[in-house]
């Protein structure tokens, strides 16, 4: 050239800084390609719910007092080496002493084993309650949210009768029905009048999820029923289903304990908070000797509110809305 300045290279504009800047700015090209498809995809839903959890200081104080009851229930001798059956009448009402933290009861039973194994009781028909009513309900209302017609309508009204229906009544008329009353009575009561709420949320969800893009677009291609509905819907509609069951979780023990305050709930020698308490819940008795009385009600309420608290921690974690 005549100005002394080498011509372009051919079929492409000319280098920025040489030959190293050209290899720099492909990379970079590549660096922000890839980070745009790897690096920064978007977290599941699971995923970014864990997210949240594992930084939500609610959810960790629930999910540890609930490792706590859960470890108790299976093995309670760990905390506990004395037979909760076991009473000395001679120490009927006796306050606290060395190795007895809580007192004797009125029967000389001492208090603090008996809180302690109560937990078995309570945790066992709350998470098997839960989980009956969880896979009834969503198999009902998920099948009729999906298919709709006739099973639909029929499934709707059987739920309006059951919604009707006064849990803690029903439990009056059917236990008192029963002979043996034990914690799988007491859990097939709660799972065949609790499944009408997760098969409406469950009917709900299902209705929402099978109206999205991407499950038409696998009805077009040919997708059947069932892959529609493993692969496709339930994994995006169980979500509610998992908040509205581990709050109800929490309302199943309260249930438990208050069917047993009441005279129909589980039967000795199963021991049960709700039974404790209606025991100790003569006034002459609790004003003589309130420490009955105190440590189941403390222990029931403490863990109806762990799970209720666990509840409310997963439903700010799935619902979007709350972001």
């Amino acid at each position: 050239m005549p100005d002394g300045r080498e011509p372009p290279p051919p079929g492409g504009p000319p280098a920025i800084g040489g030959a190293g800047g050209a290899l720099d700015l492909a990379g970079q090209e590549a660096g922000t390609l890839e980070g745009g498809v790897t690096g920064e995809r978007a977290r599941s839903l699971w995923s970014d719910a864990w997210h949240d959890l594992r930084r939500n200081p609610i959810f960790l104080v629930s999910a540890l007092l609930i490792a706590f009851l859960v470890l108790i229930s299976i093995w309670p001798g760990l905390i506990a080496s004395r037979d909760p059956l076991s009473c000395q009448l001679e120490k009927s009402l006796d306050e606290a002493a060395p190795g007895h933290w809580f007192g004797w009861d009125t029967q000389g039973c001492d208090v603090y084993t008996r809180t302690v194994y109560g937990a078995r009781a309570s945790v066992t028909v709350g998470v098997c309650a839960t989980a009956g009513v969880a896979l009834l309900g969503s198999v009902l209302g998920g099948l009729a949210g999906f298919f709709g017609g006739w099973w639909d309508a029929v499934l709707s009204r059987v739920t309006d009768i059951f919604f009707g229906i006064p849990i803690v009544l029903g439990g009056l008329v059917f236990l008192s029905m029963t002979g043996s009353r034990s914690v799988w009575t007491v859990v097939t009561f709660i799972v065949l009048l609790g499944w009408p709420q997760i098969a409406r949320i469950a009917r709900g969800a299902v209705l929402t999820a099978k109206q999205h893009d991407y499950v038409l677009a696998a009805r077009a291609l040919g997708a059947g029923n069932t892959r529609m509905l493993l692969r496709h819907i339930l994994p995006n509609a169980v979500a509610p289903v998992i908040v509205v069951a581990t709050i109800a979780l929490g309302t199943y023990i309260a249930l438990e304990a208050t069917l047993s305050f009441l005279g129909v709930g589980l039967q000795p020698p199963t021991v049960s908070w709700g039974a404790d308490i209606s025991a100790a819940s003569d006034g002459m008795q609790f004003r003589n000797a309130p420490h009955i009385l105190i440590y189941p009600a403390a222990a029931l309420s403490l863990t109806v509110l762990a799970f209720i608290m666990l509840g409310d921690a997963v439903r700010d974690a799935l619902d979007p809305k709350l972001r």
